[in-house]
Formats: C-alpha cells, sequence, structure tokens
C-alpha cells in the first residue's frame, strides 16, 4: 500500500495522443519543480489516465497540487499494486469504521479502468459486503471513491476540484503588462491557467514619484509563484519618457500617446524574451484608453498579437477572480500609477490616428526610448 495524492487530468484528453504526452511531460515537469523547491520526498507515477504522487508529506504536497495548472481534481489516496479484488475487500472491512461512523450512510463510487475482469456490479457487491453500514446511493453522507484500473486499486474520500486549465509552458511564452493595479495580476493568471509562461513588464516613473508601485509588483510576484514556478520581471522607467510627451503634447493625447510608446517597448522586450504575445489587463470600456477606437490606435503599432483575457469582463468579476488568486489586498494599496500621473481629467474615448502618428513623428522619441531600455533593472522571482 502506497500512500499519496491521486491526480486527474483536466483538458489533456481533448488533445490528440501525441500532445498529450508533451502536456503529461509538462505537467509532471512542474511538479517535480515544485516539490523539489519545496524538499519534499515524492515518487511519480504515470498512468493513463491518472497521475499518482507518493508522498510522506501529503498536507504539504496537497497545497502545492491545488494551485498548479492542468489538473481536473485531486484527492488523498492509497494506492495498492498488484491486489485482488478479494484483498481489497478485506482490507476495507477491516479499516471501514475509521471512515464511516456508525450512524452514517454510505456509497461506493467506482471507476473501471481496462483490463479489470470482474463486472463494476461484482466490485461493488463484493467491497460492500464488509461494510456494516446502511447504504444511500442518492445522498450518502460518506462517499468511498475507488478505481480499479490494471495498474492497481486506488482508494480516496473526497475529490478536491483543482485550477484546470494546461500545465505551465505548454502554450509558449507571453509578455503581460503589469501595473499592479487589480486587473492585469488576473489577466496574467488567466494566461497562465491557458499554459501560457509568463513574463512581466512594468513601467514605472520613480524618481518623480515613490517607488510604492515597484514594491507592489514585487509582492504581486511572490504570490504569483503559487500559481508559476519562475518568473521574470521588467522594470521599465518611464519617466524620462513622459516628461517629453507632457512638456510637447496637450493633455489629450497623453493617455493614447503613452500606451502607444508602451506598446513599443514592450514588442522589442517580447522579441528578446522570445514571446509570443502581449498581454494586457484591459477591459472593454473600462476607461477611456480601452474603448474599442482608442484600443484599435494604441494596437496598430505593433505587429505582434495582443491578447485581452479579461475583455469581456466587469470590474465584480475581475475583483472576484483577484480574491480568488490572493493579490486582491495588495493591488488596493495605493500608488502613483505611471499613467494616471500625467493624465487629464477627461481624456477622450475617441482618439484620431491621424494626429497621433503626426504628433509621434515631431516628438522623435527614438533616443529617449533607447536611453530608458539602457536603465531597465530585471528581477528574477524562483518559488
Amino acid at each position: 500500500m502506497k500512500k499519496g495524492i491521486l491526480i486527474a487530468f483536466g483538458e489533456l484528453f481533448l488533445k490528440s495522443p501525441n500532445v498529450q504526452k508533451i502536456l503529461k511531460r509538462k505537467l509532471i515537469s512542474n511538479l517535480s519543480s515544485y516539490f523539489k523547491r519545496k524538499k519534499l520526498d515524492f515518487k511519480i507515477y504515470l498512468q493513463r489516465e491518472r497521475i499518482f504522487v507518493e508522498t510522506s508529506k501529503i498536507k504539504k504536497a496537497l497545497k502545492i497540487v491545488k494551485n498548479i495548472f492542468g489538473i481536473s481534481f485531486f484527492a488523498e489516496s492509497l494506492f495498492f499494486e498488484k491486489l485482488s479484488l478479494k484483498e481489497i475487500s478485506d482490507f476495507v472491512a477491516k479499516n471501514y469504521k475509521n471512515w464511516i461512523k456508525e450512524n452514517e450512510t454510505f456509497a461506493i463510487r467506482l471507476k473501471k479502468g481496462g483490463g479489470i475482469k470482474e463486472s463494476s456490479q461484482e466490485i461493488i457487491e463484493e467491497i460492500a459486503r464488509g461494510i456494516k453500514r446502511k447504504v444511500d446511493l442518492k445522498r450518502p453522507k460518506r462517499k468511498i471513491f475507488i478505481e480499479a484500473r490494471k495498474e492497481g486499486w486506488f482508494l480516496y474520500f473526497k475529490k478536491k476540484k483543482a485550477l484546470g486549465g494546461l500545465p505551465i509552458s505548454s502554450s509558449g511564452k507571453v509578455l503581460t503588462l503589469i501595473s499592479g493595479g487589480i486587473d492585469s495580476p488576473v489577466a496574467s493568471f488567466l494566461m497562465a491557467k491557458r499554459g501560457s509562461e509568463n513574463v512581466w513588464l512594468h513601467f514605472h516613473s520613480f524618481p518623480l514619484v515613490s517607488n510604492k508601485s515597484i514594491e507592489k509588483i514585487k509582492e504581486l510576484a511572490k504570490i504569483f509563484l503559487n500559481y508559476q514556478p519562475n518568473l521574470k520581471i521588467y522594470l521599465f522607467p518611464f519617466s524620462k519618457i513622459q516628461m517629453e510627451i507632457k512638456t510637447k503634447v496637450l493633455p489629450k493625447y497623453r493617455i493614447l500617446l503613452y500606451r502607444r510608446i508602451m506598446f513599443k517597448i514592450a514588442q522589442k522586450i517580447a522579441k528578446k524574451e522570445n514571446c509570443y504575445a502581449l498581454v494586457t489587463g484591459e477591459s472593454l470600456g473600462q476607461v477611456s484608453s480601452q474603448t474599442l477606437p482608442n484600443i484599435e490606435i494604441i494596437e496598430k503599432v505593433v505587429s505582434i498579437p495582443v491578447l485581452r483575457p479579461l475583455i469581456g469582463l466587469d470590474k465584480e468579476e475581475i475583483i472576484k477572480l483577484a480574491k480568488k488568486i490572493k493579490t486582491f489586498e495588495i493591488s488596493i494599496k495605493p500608488q502613483e500609477d505611471c499613467c494616471t500621473l500625467f493624465t487629464p481629467k477627461h481624456a477622450s474615448a475617441k482618439g484620431n490616428l491621424r494626429k497621433i502618428e503626426e504628433i509621434e513623428k515631431k516628438l522623435n522619441l527614438k533616443r529617449l526610448i533607447n536611453d530608458s531600455m539602457k536603465e531597465i533593472e530585471v528581477l528574477h522571482f524562483f518559488n
């Protein structure tokens, strides 16, 4: 008998056999990485539909598994290799009093794989025979989950829903523009759920303002390591570019210029990092720069895809997700945002692309951008 955690794959089985193999390897690699960094003893058994992690540190391992993408559900489980149905039945008969109180009802939930000679009915009847408790198939107080597979028998009592999605790094890398506010960490989480490894890019206005936004990014990074094993962050000094725009551009055009320049810079870094797309926390119509006309104006400056996982969510939905992933309390801490610092009170919801492009030509920001690129700070976070 082995003690550990049974892991069920998420949407992996919707993929072709070759893709399944790749995704399973990624998932096992991610599990191993987390367990090794937490210095847990473990051994991983890969089966067709399941992974079993044998470990003596089950509670610590459960905390890790619940935050790993690519898993449908998991359960603290016993694993019996090469035992007969009679031997499993005897084990249950000897131990059921530890699981089911005298006045409690129970039901057996069976999943039978290929290569098992007994029928499902035979297995259930044999195991239930030794349990001297009342059966209730519809609303049992206790459930006994049994999986009969050619590799062995799994016995567990409670399924826990996992994050689902695809294993981290199975969908390549993306560069996420991270502000420190509520939205962008949630967008980053949703991209991680789809198997993308995030690299973060944060624009700050230090020393024109305090370094609070930078400190918030560091705090958010530590939370994000629950979902991604490592994280690289670029801290870009944006103050010189902002000051140049502030002194030469009318207030109503500034926010669009800031965003277009940010995208230009982000594309340079994305190519350096071999990222396939940019990611933002934009939600349609939430602020003036996130209207359809202005999104079009901003996005025209880059050739790389721009992904917006929050585009159809309202603020309440985003906040709910932020609380779920534990970033909300950090995100609401006060900071001087680099975009709002020099932004007019009433920015235009519908900009003019031709006018914006004319202003950009006159500004000739290439030198300032190149100089600022030299001052980028790069941080590395590991779980």
